[in-house]
């Protein structure tokens, strides 16, 4: 009789419980972040031979890949021209014919396989010099009656000191030791999209019978890696408002109205759908955590503008925080106008605020006085306190860190959160990192802006993007010219310190918001190499060469807070022709006369980066041109540009790119535990995890603590898988 309880408490036990798991093994396996019988029958193969698709080698198709069969004729090391590259040459042979096997740079394949052994071969077929070949397949040692019996062999991930047979194995002897394990997953749920039980997926994944099979535990894998998560995301939320007062704003009062009366546009479909979302989520009897996702020049702002006029009408205090001097002054031309027509009291404060007028903000906001405040990364000092604070707005969430938006919240008891961001994240992205929030979005500009064309452009061809924007500048318009590095490096106490960074969006950060938590993935030192062009001695180059008949400007994240604002003063008023910065124009800059952007060193910005950056050009009634400079020949980075070429569409753009990446490229090592999805394809899973979300929120709905007795498999299943995070 198999023990379920016994098996499942097994899923916990060291590694070493194991057969054939020795001291030496057990090590290796820990090297790999193996270090218990779970951690091991959840190490899923890499990949499969399947050799109940076995080809011959007169029947392989040319150009495809194919597991193709058969006999070492001879293996032998060959001599090659190219310094540091080895060869060993592999002839193998059945009924049929020959195959040529190249295997570049693995010279110990002559003293592992030897002529007579049968061995099995994955790779791509090509044809060349008389013979059928293969250029570093996959290579497996065939035991007799292995093609016989048509077996799938899984192929799990191994070095020279544990292979692949012998991790094969010892995942056999652990799935053994955790036959009959209990199944965390209600039954309704199982029924509802007929998967197969724990146990028969991990022995269909691990020791497959059929690829169908492999399918199959797959499907059923996912769901639960999905399921996990989100419930694990939406505890955690309820969490941190366990024992506070939510605020219940009233999202129906005179300012809301004001707001609405005084806008010089009608709303879009969109936003006034947003607006309701963002609405009901601040009426609620629960702490609102709202995500407003928006493509460049889709509004966010107007939305969060209702926010708060809701926060006036029910007499509380808000903070909006802006990730540079630059979008947080220009709220006051934009949302400020707004608020003063609804009669709501706001201020602006940052690090070039002067002393006198600081200290006058600082006490009417703790006076409660003022009902928003407006800042950079300055509004989480401590001295900056609103004492009837229950909205918060964080404006480009993801350039911020994770404890740089914990310590705006915890400002207010039980706030009401808002993050906007204008990274395009692909809603099935969204549902998997951020499943702890409620989403709104927006995928239309109000306006009709003339909209861009973008042109790739390689490193010889640099002259002909710069004679796009002399032209422009003698047509009267303007010119961004955008700079990957300032030539500055992040200090020691910054590296120190660096946490929270978002993997979402790579990119520099000007000095304002490079605080120590605020760091991001693409940072000043990814960029800190020779041949990048710094911001300042690009401008007096082409100052010099290409615009000697016009004024260049420069913008960049060393200039003090009054720089930055007189250069973009300057620039708005036209007494700056070009405007060569880094990404700190990335957001909130509006130059409807700026036309032209060159982006030197294209390739080495992230496309969503590269997005938002030629959203500042045509924003006005002329169309503008974007031309991306790239030294790469990589084959990938110039796939990347051109897509750029031909899709407008963030989102579009966004998956296209996420498409291109490994999974933990896109997902990283969230807090939340983004890094328990093993088997989870975003792109290819989106309805799965539009289904996890959805019945993560059904469970919590009808048990909150997951506290009946059909749920209680399922709570120590979550215990233990988020134990360490």
């Amino acid at each position: 009789m198999i023990d379920r309880l016994e098996a499942t408490l097994t899923l916990d036990r060291p590694v070493s419980t194991v057969k054939q798991v020795s001291p030496a093994r057990e090590r290796v396996l820990s090297s790999r972040g193996i270090h218990t019988v779970r951690d091991l029958v959840c190490e899923y193969p890499f990949r499969y031979v399947d050799l109940s698709r076995i080809s011959n080698v007169l029947a392989a198709p040319i150009g495809q890949a194919c597991t193709i069969a058969g006999t070492i004729y001879k293996i032998e090391s060959k001599y090659t021209r190219r310094r540091n590259l080895s060869l060993v040459e592999i002839t193998l042979v059945d009924d049929t014919g020959t195959l040529v096997i190249a295997c570049f740079n693995q010279p110990w394949l002559v003293n592992q396989y030897h002529g007579a052994d049968r061995i099995a071969v994955a790779g791509k077929v090509e044809f060349n010099y008389g013979f059928k070949r293969m250029t570093n397949p996959y290579i497996e040692r065939l035991d007799e009656g292995e093609v016989a019996s048509g077996q799938v062999i899984p192929v799990h991930h191994a070095g020279e000191k544990l292979k692949t047979g012998q991790m094969r194995a010892i995942v056999r002897n652990a799935l053994e030791l955790v036959r009959g394990v209990e199944d965390p997953l209600p039954i309704a749920l199982r029924r509802k999209y007929r998967l197969m039980s724990r146990g028969s997926a991990l022995q269909g994944i691990q020791l497959p019978q059929s690829m169908d099979e492999v399918a199959q535990a797959r499907r059923r894998l996912v769901y639960e890696e999905l399921l996990f998560l989100e419930l694990q995301l939406m505890l955690r939320a309820r969490e941190r408002s366990a024992g506070k007062e939510p605020s219940c704003h009233i999202v129906d009062g005179i300012c809301v109205g004001a707001l609405e009366a005084a806008l010089p546009f009608s709303l879009t479909d969109e936003q006034r759908t947003a607006r309701a979302e963002l609405l009901e989520a601040m009426a609620a009897e629960r702490q609102a955590n709202h995500l407003l996702l928006g493509d460049v020049g889709t509004g966010k702002t107007a939305v969060a503008a209702f926010g708060l006029a809701a926060v006036a009408d029910t007499g509380m205090q808000a903070m909006m925080m802006a990730p540079t001097e630059v979008l947080a002054t220009q709220y006051a031309s934009s949302v400020g106008t707004l608020l003063d027509a609804a009669g709501i009291s706001w201020a602006v404060l940052t690090g070039s605020t002067p002393a006198d007028e600081r200290a006058r903000i600082v006490e009417s906001a703790a006076a409660g006085e003022l009902v928003v405040l407006f800042g950079t990364h300055v509004l989480l000092e401590p001295d900056v306190q609103m004492p009837r604070l229950s909205f918060v707005v964080i404006d480009e969430q993801q350039r911020f860190g994770v404890e740089q938006r914990e310590r705006l919240v915890a400002k207010g008891d039980c706030p009401d959160i808002l993050s906007l961001t204008a990274t395009p994240i692909p809603r099935s992205l969204a549902l998997a990192v951020y499943g702890d929030m409620t989403l709104s979005y927006l995928t239309h500009r109000p306006r009709n802006a003339a909209g861009t064309q973008t042109r790739v452009f390689d490193r010889e061809q640099a002259g002909d993007a710069y004679d796009v924007a002399l032209a422009a500048v003698r047509a009267g318009h303007q010119a961004y010219v955008v700079c990957p590095l300032v030539g500055v490096k992040r200090s020691d106490e910054q590296e120190k310190r660096k946490k929270g960074e978002d993997p979402l969006l790579g990119g520099e950060h000007d000095d304002e918001t490079l605080a120590p938590d605020a760091v991001s993935v693409e940072s000043f030192d990814d960029f800190g190499k020779a041949d990048v062009k710094a911001a300042e001695d690009h401008a007096r180059a082409l100052q010099r060469n290409v615009f000697a008949d016009y004024r260049v400007g420069v913008l960049h994240g060393k200039l003090s807070s009054e720089q930055k604002r007189q250069v973009m003063d300057d620039f708005r008023a036209h007494r700056i022709d070009v405007l060569v910065a880094t990404t700190v124009i990335e957001v909130g800059v509006d130059v409807p006369n700026a036309t032209v952007m060159v982006i030197e060193d294209a390739d080495r910005f992230g496309l969503a980066q590269l997005h938002q950056l030629r959203g500042r050009v045509g924003r006005g009634e002329d169309p503008g041109e974007v031309c991306l400079i790239s030294g790469s020949r990589a084959p990938l980075a110039i796939r990347r540009l051109q897509a750029m070429e031909r899709i407008q569409d963030g989102f579009l753009l966004s998956e296209y790119d996420l498409s291109l990446r490994r999974e933990g490229d896109i997902l990283g090592n969230r807090q939340h535990g983004a890094s328990t999805l093993k088997l989870v394809n975003i792109m290819r899973d989106k309805n799965v995890i539009e289904a996890a979300h959805a019945d993560a929120a059904a469970l919590l709905e009808a048990d909150p603590e997951l506290a009946a007795p059909e749920h209680a498999a399922l709570r120590r299943e979550m215990r233990a898988m988020f134990k360490a995070q």
